[in-house]
């Protein structure tokens, strides 16, 4: 969380902390550069709602339901939260989802976005960001079969 909020300072966003209704989590006051997350979050809760908000926060966004700035900020929020190399080392292991969540200390949905946008899986091997050109992708691993 320490990682986080640094984040926030750097970004010029404050961060506070209240009891927010029902189904809010939290929020981005563009405005103000403020992140609000509800004090009822667990850890993991609070640390992907903050890098989720911080997303918003990141690429300006304002205003409310928007489902293309919901999943640019859930993709923010994966690729600052998860530790490619460490994705790699559980996988390699052969844990479940929901124990590399766990591990990674964010959401099962964090975990699945990041595969979605950050990991190639071929014959065996989890490659994380790939690139163009030689050495195409920055941490390789295999998978347990």
């Amino acid at each position: 969380m320490k990682e986080v909020l640094a984040l926030a300072a750097r970004l010029g966003v404050t961060v506070h902390v209240a009891h927010l209704p029902e189904p809010f989590r939290g929020f981005y006051d563009h405005e103000r550069r403020r992140v609000v997350y509800d004090f009822s979050l667990t850890p993991i809760e609070r640390a992907c709602v903050l890098a989720h908000e911080l997303g918003h926060a990141f690429y300006g966004h304002q205003g409310r339901d928007d489902p293309d700035a919901e999943a640019a900020a859930d993709i923010y929020a994966a690729a600052v939260l998860i530790d490619p190399v460490r994705l790699a080392e559980l996988e390699a292991i052969g844990l479940s989802e929901d124990a590399i969540a766990e591990e990674l200390g964010v959401t099962e949905k964090l975990l699945r976005v990041f595969a979605r946008q950050h990991v190639t899986r071929l014959h065996g091997v989890t490659y994380v960001r790939p690139r163009l050109g030689r050495g195409q992708f920055r941490h390789a691993a295999r998978w347990a079969s």
